[in-house]
């Protein structure tokens, strides 16, 4: 049986303490890595374990790769195991960036065959708001074995792989927001600008002014139009470094709209290489 891809407050709270329902909390801030932990041993939605996007959600990047690879598969597992987490659990992911980084987790779980998860809307501040229990001691935890399926690798597209998809048809769409993907600013990557033909919309279009992800039936509406009539299996989204690219798909998702692929290395992998060309201000 599928689940979420979005669970509000109310809902999780029912469920918080039932042994099949895990919390993960993945807070986390490029700019200061170790914050995220901080702000969990300072307080958390009870239970909840920590996941670490660098050392977590991804792998150490080769110097050929984005600044997030996805992680091992089977090291992955071996976390997944060791947060008590299994098969069959229903795992709930939460941050305080309105789902930018918890969704990078529900997206993984995906990968790996695991339907039952969703991203918190909201996030923190809407636990917070709520007025609902806080903790500050980590959970005792009883590993599991988590026994994988292979990842899907229909999911995932490659850089050497890129043009030849945006040739076939596939569209290919920027996540980041509007001056880093035009070139005007770049607060984290040695280069400015955006893959040429990449269409841009920011995650922060699926969202309402409040931090809480826009009503499926308007995200539906312009991601249709987004898509301009096709599958939305053709679409491919990216952003610095296949992160937030998630957001867009649990979007997607919420709206109705399964299928979209992630170009995982994203812009940071893709500037690895000075032969491939750079595009800056906006595509016609």
């Amino acid at each position: 049986m599928t689940f979420g891809p979005l669970v509000d407050v109310d809902t999780l709270a029912r469920h918080l303490g039932r042994a099949d329902w895990i919390v993960v909390d993945c807070r986390f801030t490029l700019t200061d890595p170790p914050a995220g932990r901080a702000a969990y041993e300072r307080s958390h939605i009870p239970g909840a374990r920590y996941a670490n996007l660098d050392d977590d959600l991804a792998r150490h990047p080769g110097a050929a790769e984005g600044r997030h690879p996805l992680p091992d598969p089977e090291r992955l597992a071996a976390t997944l195991g060791n947060w008590g987490i299994g098969q069959d659990h229903t795992v709930v992911a939460y941050d305080e960036a309105s789902g930018a980084i918890a969704a990078r987790l529900w997206w993984l779980l995906r990968w790996l065959g695991h339907e039952r998860c969703a991203v918190l809307d909201g996030g923190f501040a809407a636990w917070q708001d709520a007025g609902r229990p806080m903790e500050h001691q980590p959970p005792n935890v009883v590993p599991q074995r988590y026994e994988a399926r292979s990842p899907r690798s229909d999911a995932v597209v490659a850089t050497d792989a890129l043009a030849a998809r945006q040739a076939a048809g596939d569209m290919l769409v920027d996540a980041r927001a509007a001056p880093r993907y035009r070139g005007e600013q770049e607060p984290i990557d040695p280069k400015a600008g955006h893959v040429p033909g990449a269409l841009n919309r920011p995650f922060s279009a699926n969202l309402t002014s409040a931090g809480r992800f826009r009503p499926p039936a308007e995200l539906r509406s312009e991601l249709l139009s987004l898509l301009d009539g096709r599958d939305p299996g053709r679409l491919v989204a990216m952003c610095g470094s296949g992160v937030t690219a998630c957001h867009l798909l649990l979007a997607m998702e919420a709206a109705g709209l399964p299928g979209g692929r992630l170009y995982a290395g994203s812009w940071s992998e893709w500037i690895r290489s000075p032969a491939r060309p750079i595009k800056t201000g906006a595509e016609p």
